[in-house]
């Protein structure tokens, strides 16, 4: 359907990376919020400041905290762009008119799913990259603690997977939220929400970034998490003991977007990076940097150990509904009022 030359850095902790002075013959700056992986936001900011000569100033959080910023930044931007992350918050960030229209010229190379999200915008957002929503799991600590990994969403209630499960907080992850969106839509509301409130028995941690669980199984803290399956992929090829599964019910999906900061003060090296971050060239950048999504546009090479789209059950995600700000900010709501208040 849809189809590290890196720094050490640690992984937990929201980074702010800067990039150092350049020759007299910059070309001004630009500040990029960056949702995606701190090593591929680190990556693309050296690749587009060495071939513009533009000094970038690169700060990578979660979508939801970068969502939160830009609104309480509307009336004195400090943004320029915002780089990867789930695309519903890009898309209440459009519906709010606090991201710029701009059709790329970029546009007619792009696969369909990555033309409709800007289309659906009003050309306020564009997709750059897509991912399926799965679970995570150690298989060595599972199998020390003699539990069978989960195949299906029904699994995660289990009484197996006591204090074993980690997804992060729907409040600054748009990771979650896609989660929650899903179960929705594949259960109608209140039977997701039933579903919700089991799962917290098994929670043992909501953290704040959306590949925060993921890093926990990787490092033995927890038995599975709910993530972006290529997030698992990105850990088991950095040497650590970690598969995933697609669930057996059907899944979500995310269209990683890119928006421009309405009132951006440098508009016009954002459009530069804009039109720059849809290039096959860019787009390899992902892979290169150990993040295996597949690319938004039709000439960029999918690399060969990103999880096969086409191969995975899907749901029709509705994300014009789910990408409202009304929905969003409902549904978290009643997670957080119904859900997060419980005991574990």
């Amino acid at each position: 359907m849809l189809s590290r030359h890196f720094f050490t850095l640690a992984a937990t902790v929201a980074a702010t990376l800067t990039l150092g002075a350049l020759p007299a013959a910059a070309q001004g700056s630009l500040n990029v919020y960056c949702s995606a992986q701190v090593e591929w936001c680190q990556a693309a900011a050296n690749a587009f400041a060495k071939e513009t000569g533009i000094r970038v100033n690169m700060s990578q959080k979660g979508s939801g905290e970068v969502l939160a910023q830009i609104r309480a930044e509307a009336q004195n931007p400090r943004g320029d762009i915002w780089y990867g992350g789930t695309g519903d918050p890009h898309l209440q960030m459009a519906e709010d008119k606090l991201s710029a229209v701009y059709r790329s010229p970029m546009l007619d190379q792009l696969h369909d799913w990555a033309r409709k999200q800007a289309e659906q915008s009003g050309y306020r957002t564009v997709g750059i990259y897509a991912g399926a929503m799965g679970f995570g799991y150690n298989p060595e600590l599972l199998a020390k603690r003699n539990i069978a990994a989960p195949a299906c969403w029904k699994d995660l209630l289990d009484a197996r997977f006591k204090g074993e499960i980690q997804m992060a907080n729907p409040q600054s992850s748009g990771t979650a939220y896609v989660m929650i969106a899903t179960m929705v839509q594949l259960m109608g509301e209140d039977q997701a929400f039933d579903y919700l409130k089991g799962l917290h028995r098994n929670v043992n941690a909501y953290p704040r970034s959306g590949t925060g669980p993921i890093k926990a199984v990787a490092r033995g803290e927890t038995g599975v998490s709910i993530s972006f399956v290529h997030d698992a992929v990105t850990e088991r090829l950095g040497g650590f003991p970690v598969q995933y599964v697609v669930p057996c019910e059907g899944t979500g999906y995310e269209i990683g977007s890119m928006s421009i900061v309405a009132g951006a003060r440098n508009e016009r090296n954002a459009k530069r990076f804009y039109d720059w971050a849809l290039s096959p060239a860019a787009q390899q950048i992902g892979a290169e940097a150990k993040s295996f999504q597949t690319p938004s546009n039709r000439n960029t090479p999918v690399p060969a150990e990103a999880p096969k789209m086409d191969q995975i059950k899907l749901i029709d995600y509705d994300f014009a509904k789910y990408g409202s700000s009304d929905e969003r900010r409902r549904l978290i709501e009643r997670w957080d009022r119904e859900v997060n208040s419980l005991p574990r």
